[in-house]
């Protein structure tokens, strides 16, 4: 019953605040045109609900590369710097959840080539549609590990209901003002999880 619930709540929250937020969407638009870098709209694509590949959408906050492999956090712009501090960049996201390809609270979309890399039990996160935050990103958000964050998101499945999301975005809420675990420590954001997995895959075969 209460994903039927959720999903009437994702519906009108995100038409509600994608009407709310449009004047602000469109200042911020022409801000980043300003910079002469690109469009407005970065989309990637993102596995979703049951691994069904979506277009998850973000306002830019990056410049191009100048230069192969030019680190990400060299690459962010100052007002990217704003957009990632409150989040703004993920404002486009409200059409995600409206049409169905996102909701409000669930685990984070994360990259397609990570998928090869998860345990059967870290498939579990796909089983619900990915949110615009989550357990794991009001747990400590990218300053938690993957394998904490994807045992966090693993933990909502299990747990997802009224409660517990009314919890997640008032804390979201909360986090918002303060900028509390919104990137590690010693980088701009979280290393690859295909990096990770691999790292990891190394030290077990080394300790057998």
């Amino acid at each position: 019953m209460y994903p039927i619930v959720k999903r009437g709540m994702d519906v009108v929250g995100s038409a509600l605040l994608l009407l709310l937020s449009s004047p602000l969407m469109g200042l911020l638009a022409v801000l980043i045109l300003c910079q002469r870098d690109g469009p407005v709209i970065f989309a990637q694509t993102r596995p979703g609900k049951n691994g069904k590949l979506f277009r998850c959408r973000k306002l830019r906050s990056m410049r191009a590369p100048a230069y192969p492999g030019e680190p990400d956090h060299c690459r962010i712009t100052r007002l990217g710097r704003f957009l990632r501090r409150f989040s703004l960049d993920e404002l486009p996201q409200f059409w995600n959840i409206l049409v169905g390809e996102m909701s409000f609270i669930g685990p984070r979309p994360l990259l397609p080539e990570y998928l090869e890399y998860y345990s059967q039990e870290q498939c579990r996160r796909h089983e619900l549609r990915p949110g615009l935050t989550g357990w794991a990103q009001v747990n400590g958000r990218n300053a938690a590990d993957w394998t904490g964050r994807l045992a966090m998101d693993c933990w909502y499945v299990e747990h997802s209901c009224l409660k517990l999301d009314l919890r997640i975005a008032w804390t979201t809420m909360a986090k918002l003002f303060t900028g509390e675990g919104v990137n590690r420590a010693d980088d701009v954001t979280m290393e690859s999880f295909c990096d990770y997995a691999r790292q990891r895959d190394t030290e077990k075969a080394q300790n057998v």
